[in-house]
């Protein structure tokens, strides 16, 4: 009877941080339960990242059933490869943004918290002008050189457009993010997500496949759907800036550049930007080398495994934001071994969460493919690579929150060191011997991510243990 009570009790207090987590508001992480702090920004955030996932996978699943579907299939993912590129650049300004408001909330300074994520704002919209530019005129170019045939790029070419064009609303969606996850308010990050993807699923299939007066327009209609259902969360983004109702209170003026301000970012972001596109170049290599290995099927059947992934892998990375936000105002409120504290805690729940991501991915493969596409070679395929990639995934969760609590410092230095010799000094030569020189294919590309990741997570550990991160300034 006490046990039962007991258990009611755990389920009844579950529920109430539950709802407490996706409700948000001003809530101070530098006092009370380390745990409890976790789960509060873990919970939106892993919900938000689950719905930035669903993106790529609500595309792959209509994109696959058309009636060129390794074209399609193949299109989407190695612009989603290319997207890597300002997706590097969003999650580096994102993270700047991250560190320096969740340092100034910690100060219970939140006017210039505000002042800072709106010059982060500045400096990423301007930047990414000329990159959407670039990728809109280039687009046919892009996916020849990313080892597509002729055929499939020519195919995919208004899909590139789109997508690259309209890239900006990926980075004011991934900064706008960022700046509520410093303020310590995951719950309308996780609520624009939604919002956006609700859009999308709504708008892909009107688009891919015609509704009324909606003409058919299969691949492109892919991407008008993903850039409007963005666009719909940016602006919902955008209303709760303006509001008034929560911590961060912004007015226009505060948009005007000030250049001290702005070049305190760039010092932390400089080093964010290249140190995920650092990771993002050697996944395009790796991309690159199993489309040249494996054709435009095997590269369908990779493309294909690195959607599911990303689905369960981004859930785990917002677990780890969660690591990054408590770092940096607990930093800020001088309360350095409570930062150090929410580390270990956050590491603890994001690697239990692999381990039962993994068993699903060696257990379920293959139906789980089956359900994303008709060819049985790209099946094939893609559940190798599942199953090989998924043996590191209790590394990557440790990994990612090491990089996000280091992140979350503004010592953006330091994994971006560890990401240059883990991914381009050894995963990329790795992937080439293993691939060409022995003759491997795809297999040994797969084989080349989960064993660099580990080394990654070794050394991420080692550095964090000698503590240089406490003592960064931002």
């Amino acid at each position: 009877m006490t046990q039962a009570l007991q258990g009611k009790g755990t389920l009844s207090r579950f529920f109430i941080l539950l709802k407490e987590s996706l409700k948000g508001g001003n809530i101070d992480f530098t006092q009370g339960s380390i745990r409890r702090a976790v789960l509060l920004l873990a919970i939106p955030m892993m919900l938000e990242m689950m719905m930035e996932s669903v993106f790529a996978l609500v595309d792959l699943y209509f994109v696959g059933h058309l009636e060129n579907s390794s074209f399609a299939v193949q299109t989407v993912g190695l612009t989603e490869s290319v997207l890597t590129i300002i997706y590097s650049i969003a999650i580096g300004m994102s993270m700047a943004a991250t560190a320096v408001v969740a340092r100034r909330i910690g100060e219970k300074d939140p006017e210039a918290a505000s002042r800072a994520g709106m010059q982060a704002i500045v400096v990423a919209v301007a930047v990414n002008l000329v990159i959407a530019a670039f990728g809109f005129i280039y687009a046919t170019d892009i996916l020849l050189w990313m080892g597509s045939s002729q055929a499939s790029a020519i195919y995919g070419t208004d899909f590139v457009r789109i997508m690259m064009g309209g890239s900006f609303v990926i980075m004011l969606l991934f900064l706008f993010n960022g700046i509520f996850r410093g303020a310590g308010n995951a719950a309308i990050a996780m609520k624009s997500l939604w919002i956006a993807n609700i859009c999308n699923i709504i708008l892909c299939p009107a688009f891919i496949n015609g509704f009324g007066p909606i003409p058919a327009m299969g691949l492109t209609g892919a991407a008008i759907a993903t850039t409007v259902g963005r666009g719909i969360g940016v602006a919902y983004q955008l209303y709760n800036l303006f509001n008034g109702k929560g911590m961060l209170k912004v007015a226009l003026s505060y948009f005007k550049p000030q250049w001290e301000q702005i070049k305190a970012l760039i010092k932390i972001a400089a080093p964010g930007v290249l140190q995920f596109v650092i990771a993002s170049c050697s996944w395009i290599f790796l991309a690159q080398l199993v489309a040249t290995t494996g054709g435009d099927e095997g590269s369908a059947g990779y493309q294909s495994a690195l959607r599911i992934m990303m689905f369960f892998l981004l859930p785990a990375w917002g677990l780890s934001n969660a690591a990054a936000t408590l770092v940096g105002q607990n930093l800020g409120a001088k309360e350095v071994h409570r930062a150090e504290r929410s580390v270990f805690v956050t590491a603890k729940f994001n690697v239990i969460y692999m381990g039962i991501i993994m068993l699903v991915s060696l257990f379920a493969a293959e139906p789980i493919m089956w359900f994303f596409t008709n060819n049985a070679h790209v099946h094939d395929i893609a559940v190798q690579a599942i199953r090989i990639l998924s043996s590191g995934f209790i590394f990557y969760g440790a990994g990612m929150v090491l990089i996000n609590a280091f992140n979350g410092a503004g010592d953006t230095r330091t994994p971006t060191r560890v990401n240059f010799f883990g991914f381009w000094l050894f995963q990329i030569p790795l992937a080439y011997v293993l691939a060409k020189m022995l003759d491997m294919g795809p297999t040994g590309v797969f084989i080349a991510i989960p064993v660099s990741e580990t080394a990654i997570t070794i050394a991420s550990i080692i550095l964090f243990k000698r503590g240089r991160w406490k003592q960064v300034q931002v």
